[in-house]
């Protein structure tokens, strides 16, 4: 129902009325939205063209948007002046693109200040959601009357119950600005259709309404249930029916005997991961979603431009230790992988239904193992795919991983950096440095792999000095071009979390004594032993927006902050040095080699030198964008034609290096490691030629 509203609000027809919402007020507003009603029937006759746009149904239109004339312009292209150095000169799409989003923001922005203060495209009404300890002001704000952007979704919502007539409606809540809208759908459904059981769960209730206790929220649903959905809904549908009783429920919160309980039978079994079947796309409206570029970034770009289809590799986090992580809740804590070639039997399922091939995989962080082995079956099938997910910066993503990632369609991947000091990743138990951090972004880059790195501040314990250097080493970090994409968040404790569950350990002291009614994740805390956290956040993002724009990277920190702050200690050069270390892969017998390029040719020769001569032999490998040669001799050259049929992806089982080498051996050959680690043979690599 999100993108419906979207396409109605954004019409000509939705324009019109909302302009005559606004109309019908007498109220002052700033100079923009004075400018925007002025140019309200420019809006009205390129809003529909504009959304075809985006919807990639008339890609024409990019030469008239990027002429600046076509569209009206207000607060949001203050600072869009240089766009020619953005896009280049043949960038018209995506050029197109990124202007008709400010044009789209200038709108969000109109609504805000007229019509919906709430309004969002992706977080609607987020603020009331967010920490809620109480159901009072949500309640409140529910029983006034319904906002312009209300009674377009209740009016979507009433045609829908005419055509479907279901008996029962699941409302999805992955996050907190998802919450005012299904509480208004409820609201709406228990007054018009109270016969019709009214169900919610998802992200926000999985962690924040755990302790739910205020029998208010249950005027808006009949059931709320927690965690994996298939059993509770299943479950929930054979009660509904009476094939079941009550106590049969699993996770699920209901009102009985003017009360809030919870009822969670144990002895009813969840899903595994692959039993849970393949998610279907029909009857969604695949077309009608928008493109848009939001940020003039080639990875921030990912979130908004394309429509992705969402899977997962793994249920919960392979690594399952960081401190300011809910860890202690079953989405993550249950970690349990799927079968590489389920997850690809399921790929190429969704790609018949929804003609497309891009997939993001939405994981907490995706297993490198598993995405080893998804590569390899990817490539296996020759599905052309593209694709990208969660990780962990660890050191198993060593530079012939990431290239084969990439040879099966990877194109970039996003990671918890958190804070860039050690100390503070040793306490956030977070397994890795920033050494190494830089080390396996820069297999990433190399191999043609966006980066975008997730980035905290405030920390407890972390003092000002430590923030400083952090934002030195991401700095670093970009300068190297091994990092293309971060975002700065500002800890916030939680409930679930290690640090919430043990916050003396952290040195820090929790305000909160009385368990909220309604959802309880986020704790108010001191920190006595930390900085100034808050007079940080605003330089902190200005600088990382300009790094990711390739501007002021070389740039004094201080030049960020309004107030004065400490110099860093980092070396100016750490980062450079810590990519410049040699990186020796050392003979790992269980390691698998594998070789995805075309079998080379070879030509035999004699070389002399000195009076000496032998026989040598020169192999061309011939692939999609280069030719490489390498010469070895011509038992080596005899050897390597014999084993590449051996090594090729194609196979069914990998040899390991063990076996490669025990191969070698039996040839009469010597030295293997020699051999294996020097050139020629390090180099092929560039042909396909991996160890992982």
């Amino acid at each position: 129902m999100g993108i419906e509203v979207t396409t109605v609000l954004f019409s000509s027809a939705g324009l019109i009325k909302l302009f005559e919402r606004i109309a019908a007020t007498d109220k002052k507003y700033s100079a923009n939205v004075e400018k925007m009603l002025v140019l309200k029937n420019d809006y009205i006759n390129t809003i529909d063209a504009v959304i075809a746009f985006l919807q990639g149904k008339d890609a024409t239109l990019a030469h008239s948007i990027c002429k600046r004339e076509l569209l009206p312009e207000a607060s949001r292209f203050a600072h869009t002046d240089d766009l020619e150095k953005a896009f280049g000169n043949m960038g018209i799409q995506d050029k197109a693109k990124y202007i008709a989003t400010m044009y789209l923001e200038d709108l969000s922005d109109l609504i805000k200040e007229t019509v919906d203060e709430h309004f969002g495209f992706s977080r609607y009404a987020e603020k009331l959601g967010r920490s809620a300890n109480t159901f009072d002001e949500l309640y409140n704000e529910l029983q006034k009357p319904y906002t312009f952007i209300d009674g377009l979704l209740i009016e979507i919502l009433a045609e829908k119950m005419k055509t479907v007539q279901p008996n029962m409606i699941a409302l999805s809540v992955p996050f907190p600005g998802n919450l005012y809208s299904s509480l208004r759908c409820g609201q709406w459904l228990k007054i018009n259709y109270p016969f019709v059981k009214v169900m919610m769960g998802g992200g926000f209730a999985n962690t924040e309404l755990r302790s739910l206790t205020d029998k208010r929220v249950f005027e808006f649903y009949d059931f709320i249930t927690l965690d994996d959905g298939e059993a509770p809904i299943e479950n929930l549908i054979a009660f509904i029916t009476k094939n079941k009783t009550e106590d049969e429920l699993k996770r699920t919160f209901l009102l009985k005997d003017d009360k809030v309980v919870y009822i969670n039978n144990t002895a009813v079994k969840d899903y595994r991961q692959g039993e849970v079947g393949t998610p279907d796309y029909s009857n969604l409206l695949l077309d009608k979603y928008i493109s848009a570029i939001e940020v003039v970034n080639p990875m921030h770009r990912m979130w908004s431009d394309g429509r992705w289809n969402k899977l997962t590799m793994a249920h919960g986090c392979y690594w399952g230790k960081c401190t300011f992580c809910d860890v202690s809740l079953d989405y993550i804590k249950l970690y349990e992988p799927v079968a590489a070639g389920i997850i690809c039997d399921r790929m190429q399922e969704i790609m018949t239904q929804t003609k497309q091939n891009g997939f993001h995989f939405v994981d907490e962080a995706a297993p490198p193992a598993l995405m080893r082995a998804l590569a390899i079956e990817i490539i296996k099938r020759k599905m052309l795919v593209t694709w990208w997910t969660n990780v962990r910066f660890e050191k198993s993503f060593t530079r012939d991983l990431c290239l084969l990632l990439s040879a099966s369609g990877c194109i970039a991947v996003s990671g918890g950096l958190e804070v860039a000091s050690d100390r503070l990743l040793k306490l956030i138990d977070k397994g890795i440095t920033v050494e190494q951090v830089a080390k396996v972004t820069r297999h990433f880059t190399e191999a043609g792999i966006l980066v975008h790195a997730y980035l905290m501040y405030g920390f407890p314990t972390q003092t000002d000095q430590e923030t400083i250097d952090s934002l030195e080493m991401v700095r670093q970090l970009f300068a190297a071009g091994v990092l293309q994409s971060a975002f700065w968040h500002r800890f916030a404790l939680t409930a679930h979390s290690p640090v919430g569950l043990n916050p003396k350990k952290f040195n820090i002291k929790t305000l909160q004594e009385v368990v909220g009614s309604f959802a309880n994740n986020d704790v108010e805390y001191e920190d006595e032993t930390g900085g100034d956290h808050d007079s940080f956040g605003y330089g902190l993002k200005k600088s990382l927006f300009n790094f990711m724009h390739n501007i002021g990277i070389d740039e004094p920190l201080q030049k960020w902050f309004e107030h004065k702050i400490p110099k860093t200690k980092i070396a100016p050069d750490f980062i450079i040095n810590a990519l410049n270390e040699q990186e020796f892969n050392s003979f790992k017998p269980t390691a698998k080699v594998i070789f995805t390029g075309n079998i080379p040719s070879v030509e035999f020769y004699t070389q002399s030198k000195k009076g000496n001569s032998r026989e040598m032999g020169t192999l061309t490998f011939i692939n999609k964008r280069h030719t490489q040669q390498i010469q070895v001799s011509k038992p080596h050259a005899e050897w390597l034609l014999k084993v590449f049929p051996l090594l090729s992806i194609s196979n069914t089982i990998q040899l390991t290096q063990q076996q490669l080498k025990d191969n070698y051996s039996a040839a009469g050959l010597e030295d293997f490691e020699l051999f294996w680690d020097n050139k020629p043979v390090n180099t092929l690599y560039r042909s396909g030629l991996y160890v992982l």
